[in-house]
């Protein structure tokens, strides 16, 4: 059975921020390299590393914690699937959490948050939440 590659890495990540693990190691491409890289640009993790040993890549995550060690990611969820796509246009862009949180949507110009792609005027896919 084929497995979702997104959902893979946000159970991957979801995991290791409940275990309190420092990293993460997954399997990488570049869809999940854009993700990582949203995710890094909003404050959510503290960095990602891209490795390639012949023809497996593989993605290192740097999940971030506060001093007293809580968890800076509450929450990260999968919005589109491969059997339900969900799309929205510039004015249904979704907010999470009254803004609080971010949604990843993948767009013509590439991988931005809601907020970008609101500023922009584009819209999507919504690939995921995170908060």
């Amino acid at each position: 059975m084929l497995t979702d590659p997104i959902a893979d890495m946000l159970t991957r990540i979801r995991n290791a921020n409940l275990a309190l693990h420092d990293q993460v190691v997954m399997p990488g491409s570049r869809l999940k390299t854009q993700i990582a890289r949203v995710l890094e640009e909003q404050g959510y993790i503290t960095g990602y590393e891209e490795a390639t040993d012949g023809t497996h890549a593989t993605l290192t995550v740097q999940l971030k914690y506060d001093p007293t060690r809580r968890r800076v990611i509450s929450g990260i969820t999968r919005v589109s699937k491969p059997g339900r796509r969900v799309y929205a246009d510039k004015d249904s862009l979704p907010k999470v959490l009254g803004g609080m949180g971010v949604a990843i949507i993948s767009t013509s110009q590439g991988l931005v948050t809601g907020h970008e792609a609101r500023r922009r005027g584009i819209g999507g896919e919504i690939l995921c939440t995170v908060w």
